[in-house]
């Protein structure tokens, strides 16, 4: 039985961060061919088939990577520190969005709004229970509201990942509402 989420977990690294790990190149929208991945990664000591491939990303609870059309080329949906172009449009946001992080990083947001940091974007979620999860993982939780509507409005651009997370460049200090106390 394959280790679905070990499998998960280093297909994210090779994906979004460091494609150069199993020697994969990523084309400038961020695809991978299917059948070097799977052989690169075999090679590399993590044993995967088509069919497992096919498991990871159906199975993938966040819905972290997307086949193309034809199922020949795989790439991860958001979330990349490599330079790729995800080619997605420019999409209206709803009035309110959601970013989940942790209080640690809170001083720092107050000075500089939110920054993209070593990703390509800010991910932000459409309802506070994805936002609460995502700031888990970073230590205690806190959840920022981020007035979107008002920042299309100002200009700025927002975009839709596969897996339904709102992209932003960044969130400047003007559109956050943090939470009392």
């Amino acid at each position: 039985m394959a280790d679905v989420v070990k499998i998960s977990k280093f297909m994210s690294l090779v994906l979004r961060h460091k494609p150069e790990e199993i020697g994969l190149a990523l084309d400038e929208n961020g695809w991978a061919d299917v059948d070097e991945l799977i052989r690169l990664m075999n090679l590399k000591g993590t044993s995967l088939t088509r069919p497992v491939l096919e498991q990871v990303v159906a199975g993938n609870d966040k819905k972290r990577f997307a086949f193309s059309e034809d199922g020949l080329r795989i790439r991860a949906s958001q979330g990349h520190s490599v330079d790729v172009d995800l080619a997605l449009p420019p999409s209206t946001p709803p009035e309110l969005l959601y970013h989940g992080t942790a209080t640690r990083f809170l001083d720092s947001i107050r000075a500089e709004g939110l920054k993209s940091g070593k990703r390509q974007h800010v991910h932000l979620s459409l309802d506070i229970p994805t936002a609460t999860k995502v700031g888990q993982r970073h230590g205690k939780p806190v959840i920022l509201v981020i007035r979107s509507g008002e920042m299309s409005a100002a200009g700025h651009l927002f975009y839709l990942s596969a897996n339904n997370v709102w992209l932003a460049e960044g969130v400047p200090l003007s559109f956050i509402d943090f939470p009392a106390g």
